[in-house]
């Protein structure tokens, strides 16, 4: 039996759960804090959401592998493997909206003391959104091990067969300039993301202690709107070249990790009250000062995995 998990079939079982099972837990729990109407379970719901759509990305990027590493084998239907990467497809994008939604609720409620009155209705739509989605995307995934629960003539793509995914996939590989476009669209999110987090860590290690944080926080949205192009073209990145991705193991899977880790720190600098407390010429906490190297090493790693994609391929 093997404590961690060494395959990619392995990863998906284990991390599926995660987006499907947490998001249940997710609208309890926001569903509950609107009704008792507690700040607390709000903050802690929010806080669910922006994780779990962090841990979408590594289940998605899973799935694709484990695609890989079953579609040849004996019983296995290439056409509901299709559907379920569709699904998937559109389950990924509502949690990743869900997540930004809940991100910035937070950051507006610490930077302002208050959530513009769309935000949480905004959230858990949403999260239902989500639920549905990921619901059908876990019944197409019972399908294609299970042939006693498949359903006939289950439908996979539009009337020319071809499934959302491999139409992006061609759309992408046909086009001369999208390819390059999005690169350049992928360096300049980095940019943003990478520059807010370095300049908040340089506030937070005392240079430039002239300059209070709330004055920082204000940027975190700029970082975050860099993350997402990052998260946006990355995936389509992706879903046009996933088995040359997937193979690589020594680079692509580290580096997906470390953006689920350097995301999640980020949260400590959206809402928590020690960094917000730093006034003009305060020194920060050793708290914050740890979180700051930690989260900036998180990034530099993203960024060093992923220039080495190329010459760290694995197998």
């Amino acid at each position: 039996m093997e404590l961690i998990p060494s395959s990619a079939p392995h990863w998906h079982l284990l991390l599926n759960h995660f987006p499907s099972v947490g998001s249940v837990f997710a609208v309890g729990l926001l569903l509950s804090a609107l009704y008792l109407k507690s700040e607390d379970l709000t903050q802690a719901s929010l806080i669910l959401f922006v994780i779990l759509a962090l841990l979408a990305i590594p289940t998605f990027v899973s799935g694709a592998a484990t695609r890989w590493a079953i579609e040849a084998n004996a019983g296995i239907s290439s056409e509901l493997i299709a559907a379920h990467q569709d699904a998937a497809v559109l389950a990924l994008i509502a949690l990743l909206i869900t997540g930004w939604l809940a991100w910035f609720s937070l950051w507006q409620h610490r930077r302002l003391a208050r959530r513009s009155s769309w935000s949480l209705p905004a959230v858990l739509v949403m999260a239902l959104v989500s639920l549905l989605s990921m619901a059908q995307v876990g019944g197409l995934g019972g399908d294609i091990n299970h042939p006693e629960i498949r359903a006939e003539g289950l439908a996979t793509g539009g009337a020319d067969g071809m499934g959302r995914a491999a139409a992006i996939e061609a759309y992408i590989l046909d086009q001369s300039w999208a390819w390059p476009t999005m690169e350049a669209a992928h360096f300049i999110g980095m940019a943003m993301l990478f520059g807010v987090v370095v300049l908040v860590a340089i506030r937070v290690f005392g240079i430039g202690k002239s300059v209070p944080f709330p004055a920082l926080h204000r940027l975190l949205p700029l970082g975050v709107f860099g993350f997402m192009i990052n998260v946006i073209t990355g995936m389509l990145f992706f879903v046009a070249d996933s088995g040359r991705y997937t193979a690589m193991t020594n680079s692509f899977y580290p580096k997906m990790g470390l953006i689920v880790i350097g995301g999640t720190a980020l949260l400590y600098f959206t809402m928590f009250e020690r960094p917000w407390e730093l006034k003009r010429d305060d020194v920060a906490p050793m708290t914050a000062k740890l979180v700051a190297a930690a989260t900036v090493l998180m990034w530099s790693g993203v960024i060093v995995y992923g220039r080495l994609l190329p010459y760290l391929a694995g197998g």
